[in-house]
């Protein structure tokens, strides 16, 4: 499956390993050096589904990221695993704190908030904010949210943009997840929604749905570990991403997932 991006990527972090239940393990190093919450695999948490960076396919974990933690995992001669949790979770550092993962990918934004709390890897994406509403839609910029319901991801840099951008008037209305999101869309529950461009874009490939407007805001996603513990982790994550920029596997998987 193809989507559509607008722009590329620097270096990044990532280790991923995806489980569907809660991990255990030691705070020893094991062979590979490292602390890891199960000996011998990079476990990584998401929020899924955030299409196209991590959905399902048939019961099995898939996008941008998953590939691109795995690659990471398999370069440091790990097994890689994923668990779905909530995104607050992911950008409070709870789930590291609790041993669930030694990583978050989840297509998260670095913001001076979240980095208060967490340590991040090199970026990995550039992305932009947008607006994505029914295809017969008369909203083309912020102002026209004025009077209209807006929904947005709850606590995502899509959130606090649209909360901190959008008129006075528009109504605001957090979801847990993007599935929901569209759903609301799809019932008209909502007249538009405000997240990231490549999210956005992935709904508007049947043309019921189109992006009518998008927002630079310099974010830049990367991959986040504990604050105080997991230097030596990014650091190997930091070389293994730059390997697969060097050996073009980082832009095969960018051009499967973001070129039309």
């Amino acid at each position: 499956m193809l989507h559509k991006a607008r722009t590329a990527v620097v270096a990044a972090l990532a280790a991923g390993a995806l489980s569907l239940t809660a991990c255990g393990g030691g705070t020893d190093a094991d062979e590979s050096g490292l602390a890891l919450v199960n000996d011998g695999t990079l476990t990584v948490c998401s929020n899924i589904p955030f299409e196209p960076f991590e959905y399902e396919v048939d019961g099995e974990f898939t996008g941008f990221d998953v590939e691109l933690t795995r690659e990471i995992a398999t370069g440091m001669g790990l097994d890689h695993q994923m668990q779905n949790v909530g995104f607050d979770g992911l950008q409070s550092g709870t789930v590291l704190a609790a041993r669930q993962c030694d990583m978050i990918a989840a297509a998260m934004t670095v913001t001076d908030e979240r980095a208060e709390k967490l340590a991040f890897s090199d970026p990995y994406y550039d992305s932009l904010q947008s607006i994505l509403t029914p295809a017969d839609s008369s909203i083309a910029s912020l102002a026209d949210l004025d009077g209209k319901k807006v929904g947005v991801q709850q606590g995502t840099t899509g959130e606090s943009y649209a909360r901190d951008n959008a008129p006075e008037g528009a109504e605001i209305m957090s979801f847990q997840t993007d599935a929901e999101l569209f759903q609301s869309l799809q019932a008209g529950g909502i007249d538009a929604v405000l997240q990231d461009l490549p999210v956005n874009q992935d709904h508007t490939e049947d043309g019921k749905y189109a992006v009518t407007a998008t927002f630079e805001t310099g974010e830049v996603y990367a991959f986040a570990m504990k604050k105080d513990s997991s230097a030596e982790l990014a650091a190997k994550v930091n070389e293994q991403l730059a390997s697969l920029r060097e050996n073009g596997k980082y832009q095969e998987l960018y051009d499967k997932y973001f070129t039309e």
